[in-house]
């Protein structure tokens, strides 16, 4: 067995010896997208596991390591590792732990010192934690990304926007249920063969890949009915984790409704953007700026390609560029706000409604004071200049019974069917132009 060894601040570390030997649980947020990336990690000769788990009592294992001030993915994300140690499933003397840390100014950079505390008090301090991060804050000797990996994961992540996208349009109108499923299964094997041989993470590559992802999409056999048309927004995690929003799509799903929710590539956009605005707000370097703009239009080239390929049939709701999302804003809510998902989640509000998914969750997280401000904080505004939009923020803490999440969700449910039934009360689509650099939001029409 691999020998423990300790950094000169106590920290155990992950060593060569571990990769061999260790299995790594890695949490669940985006099922397609991190299945693609889990595979990637098998590729590079880490055995790992997804923990799919949504057991109502890893809010309570949660509970009992990390304060219930705490932000609520953090519990959940802790309790859910702990919980797995607890199962007997893994072999604690060979397991390791991922998780993502930022650097930036929210809170998740902290869950990976409140995950070894934790692991400390339930008993698990032999077991390494390792730091999933681009900014170089913990490095580990049986743990390094190197840039052909990032360029499989980005592939990864990529791919499982427009499969996840194209699946929920898709879906709820499939004549032989299980089609998108199996056509999902089918393209995560084939795009996970080509990224570990190096292949489809290229622009060509990826525009032959998604054009024929797309077209087998729209090959499904479909039946069209009136569905009520709900967008989800809110916390990156709580907004995509089945165990962070209590398996949200699936209860809209048994509810007959068509869900969307915006994809990462939109988040990595904004991510990325927000070292431009620093510099035009605070000053910085013409090099580190030159530098970000060819990464930020490296991802608009992609961007530009996904939309392309779903644009190829008239059945798909086709997403806005990152441009035309951020200029949705513009004079609504400063660029500066960037903590959390920053103006970036009122943006996606606003896409959704000018999509036609005025219907909208927003999901709110225990301690996540940016999303409040950003999300919640600004419904009521939105309402303003969309006075149809039907916007419900949804609580999601330990002390929230699931019960009365999914009543308030049903009674906005309850005003979109009822909206359904006379078109004249839908809030019409509005088209935004693709190649737009700007959007004012007070030149928009307000839909009566």
């Amino acid at each position: 067995m691999a020998e423990l060894k300790y950094d000169k601040n106590g920290r155990l570390l992950f060593t060569k010896e571990m990769k061999d030997e260790y299995t790594i649980l890695l949490p669940m947020m985006l099922p397609i997208h991190f299945r693609l990336v889990q595979k990637v990690f098998d590729h590079y000769g880490y055995k790992t596991v997804l923990l799919d788990t949504t057991d109502p009592e890893i809010a309570q294992e949660g509970l009992k390591y990390v304060h219930n001030d705490t932000c609520y993915p953090a519990l959940l994300v802790i309790g859910q590792f702990i919980h797995a140690l607890k199962s007997g499933k893994y072999d604690i003397n060979k397991t390791a732990l991922m998780i993502t840390q930022t650097g930036g100014g929210c809170r998740a950079s902290n869950y990976i010192h409140l995950l070894r505390k934790a692991l400390k008090s339930a008993g698990f301090e032999n077991v390494p934690v390792i730091s999933l991060n681009l900014s170089g804050l913990e490095k580990n000797s049986g743990f390094k990304l190197s840039l052909s990996m990032i360029k499989r994961m980005i592939g990864g992540l990529v791919y499982g926007d427009i499969l996840m996208l194209l699946n929920n349009q898709v879906s709820p109108y499939e004549v032989n249920k299980g089609s998108c499923k199996k056509l999902v299964n089918k393209w995560t094997n084939i795009l996970a063969n080509q990224l570990n041989k190096g292949k489809g993470f290229g622009v060509k590559k990826f525009r032959k890949n998604m054009n024929s992802i797309a077209d087998d999409f729209s090959k499904i056999k479909i039946v069209h009915s009136n569905k009520v048309k709900v967008g989800i927004v809110g916390e990156i995690y709580v907004k995509y984790s089945a165990l962070g929003n209590n398996q949200l799509e699936q209860f809209l799903a048994g509810q007959d409704c068509e869900v969307l929710i915006p994809g990462i590539l939109g988040f990595m956009s904004f991510k990325v953007d927000n070292r431009l605005e620093d510099i035009k707000l605070y000053g910085g370097s013409h090099i580190k700026s030159l530098v970000i703009k060819l990464l930020l239009n490296y991802i608009e080239k992609i961007e530009r390609v996904l939309i392309d390929a779903v644009k190829r049939s008239p059945i798909f709701t086709v997403p806005l560029t990152y441009k035309s999302t951020k200029s949705l804003v513009d004079g609504l809510i400063g660029y500066g706000n960037k903590m959390g998902e920053g103006w970036l989640l009122t943006a996606e509000m606003l896409e959704l409604i000018h999509a036609g998914y005025n219907n909208i969750i927003c999901a709110q997280p225990f301690g996540c004071l940016p999303n409040h401000i950003c999300g919640k904080g600004m419904i009521r505004k939105i309402k303003e200049l969309n006075p149809n939009a039907n916007i419900v923020a949804i609580d999601y803490d330990p002390g929230s019974p699931k019960v009365n999440q999914e009543n308030r969700i049903k009674l906005m449910l309850a005003i979109a069917k009822e909206n359904l039934s006379n078109s004249a009360s839908q809030v019409k689509p509005i088209s935004v132009d693709n190649n737009a650099t700007a959007l004012n939001v007070s030149e928009l029409p307000i839909n009566t």
